[in-house]
């Protein structure tokens, strides 16, 4: 992938300082090394610096700087863009758990960094959202984050909105958690027959997309919708899952309203495979629409499935890397 750049003084410059909010979780980890490579000097705002040391050797000495910040604290977020070119907001929750509600850390979160940043003069802002963010939605997930949307436009009308379908990569919560699960339950769910349709898309390739965004202006304002080069349902999803760890089980299609009873009892886990909002999530069709700016545009080429799930579910094989036997189709 070749990025261009944008004009001198609207965008970034060799040795600028790009900080990333949300830097030491999936998406930001594959960033912050994308930044890294590309010579920018980046700044990782974190609420626990010292968890997000591990980023440090992805530059050169002092390159690349983990700090603490809390997106719900006003003081320590705009200490944390002092001196930047850019800002990537890539906080976001999957489950409401404690202080880390869907409203103050998608749309309340949101609306500090953008005003901050725009506060501070900073144009040049990337904001991660999901598609599916709709102020209309019946799940709380997807009008927040559609809130945290306007929010940013209000503040930057500049900002580039990123909208993936659901990340895959050695660190996903997708594959690995449900091929965790095939491990030791005698079956998998299929949620309202597994028919909702997805457009898994490479973790990796949505750092380039956000590196890109960062670099060229003609994304400025811009929505980006970023998924892979395979549609696929649930269903198949769950096959290319078992087919990928050689375990044969059988696919047990649960109703949406039994589903959100499950999920009801589910959500009080501390990592919940499953909540009542999440249910709502699953009824729609998480693809990218037809009239969306996306990878292509972009310039890059979308990573196919096969090509990285080989590289980190053999682990759930019984053999490890060694066993190669398919199952027998559930």
């Amino acid at each position: 992938m070749s990025a261009g750049t944008r004009s001198i003084g609207s965008g970034l410059n060799p040795g600028d300082l790009v900080t990333v909010f949300g830097g030491s979780g999936f998406v930001g980890r594959y960033l912050v090394r994308s930044l890294a490579q590309r010579g920018y000097r980046v700044r990782v705002a974190v609420r626990r610096p010292n968890e997000a040391l591990f980023l440090r050797p992805m530059g050169d000495v002092g390159q690349v700087q983990p700090v603490q910040a809390n997106i719900r604290d006003h003081r320590s977020c705009a200490a944390a863009m002092e001196g930047a070119s850019a800002v990537v907001n890539l906080v976001g929750v999957l489950y409401e758990s404690g202080a880390q509600k869907f409203d103050s850390v998608h749309a309340a979160g949101a609306k500090r960094l953008s005003e901050l940043a725009s506060k501070a003069g900073i144009t040049n802002f990337v904001q991660m959202s999901a598609i599916g963010a709709d102020a209309e939605s019946a799940s709380d997930y997807a009008r927040s984050k559609a809130a945290g949307e306007a929010a940013v436009l209000e503040a930057i009308p500049t900002a580039t909105l990123i909208r993936p379908s659901i990340i895959f990569g050695p660190e996903d919560e997708f594959f690995n958690r449900f091929a965790s699960m095939a491990r030791i339950a005698p079956a998998l769910p299929l949620f309202g027959g597994g028919e909702t349709k997805y457009q898994p898309v490479y973790v990796k390739d949505v750092a380039a997309a956000i590196t890109v965004a960062l670099e060229q202006d003609a994304w400025d304002g811009k929505v980006l919708e970023l998924g892979g080069p395979e549609v696929a349902t649930f269903a198949e999803l769950m096959h290319v899952t078992l087919n990928e760890i050689c375990r044969s089980r059988p696919l047990v299609k649960l109703p949406y309203f039994v589903a959100k009873v499950l999920a009801f009892f589910l959500k009080w886990t501390p990592s919940p495979l499953l909540t009542p909002d999440q249910v709502e999530l699953l009824k729609h069709d998480n693809v990218v629409s037809e009239e969306a700016l996306g990878l292509s545009d972009l310039g890059i080429a979308p990573t196919a499935m096969a090509t990285i799930l080989p590289t980190y579910l053999y682990r759930f094989r019984r053999t490890g890397q060694f066993e190669t036997g398919l199952p027998t189709d559930a």
